[in-house]
Parts: C-alpha cells; structure tokens; sequence
C-alpha cells in the first residue's frame, strides 16, 4: 500500500499502515479510522458527535479547528492515542 495522507497537505506525522493523522486530518478520519472506538474516543476529548452526526460539516471539520474553537481538549493526546492503535 503506498503511503497516502488521510486529507491533503497535511504534514508528515507518525505512520500507520501508510496512513496518518496530523491537526489537518479530518473528525471523519477519526471515525473512520477507529471504527466503533473512534466515538467514545472523541468524547473522552470532549468531542461529542451525537447519534447519527447529524451535523455533516463538523465531519469535515479539522482536528486542529476543533480544539482551536474548544470543541476538542487535548489534541496532542488524540493524535497520539489514534497514531498508536491500529
């Protein structure tokens, strides 16, 4: 598998299987990325997507967004957490 980045123009982080996630990634990598685990994960990190993430944009909205606007604590944390689990 070649190595590709889960949004574009983000900037070498750590590596998973080809893939990463950095500030630039998306909440929907997240998700993606972690399956079922990926919701209680952006909860623990004060995330709260809601049933169904009725809210389509925040999908879209970038982790550093998220916790620039105080939607998400601990990013750093979160990258960490999600570059460690595969």
């Amino acid at each position: 598998m070649p190595d590709q980045t889960l949004s574009q123009g983000s900037p070498p982080s750590r590596r998973l299987g080809g893939v990463e996630l950095t500030p630039k990634s998306k909440i929907r990598d997240v998700l993606n990325h972690l399956g079922d685990k990926g919701r209680e994960v952006l909860l623990k990190h004060g995330y709260d997507i809601g049933e169904g993430f009725v809210d389509v944009l925040s999908q879209y909205q970038t982790l550093q967004h998220a916790a620039e606007t105080e939607r998400l604590r601990d990013l750093d944390g979160l990258l960490e957490y999600v570059n460690s689990n595969q």
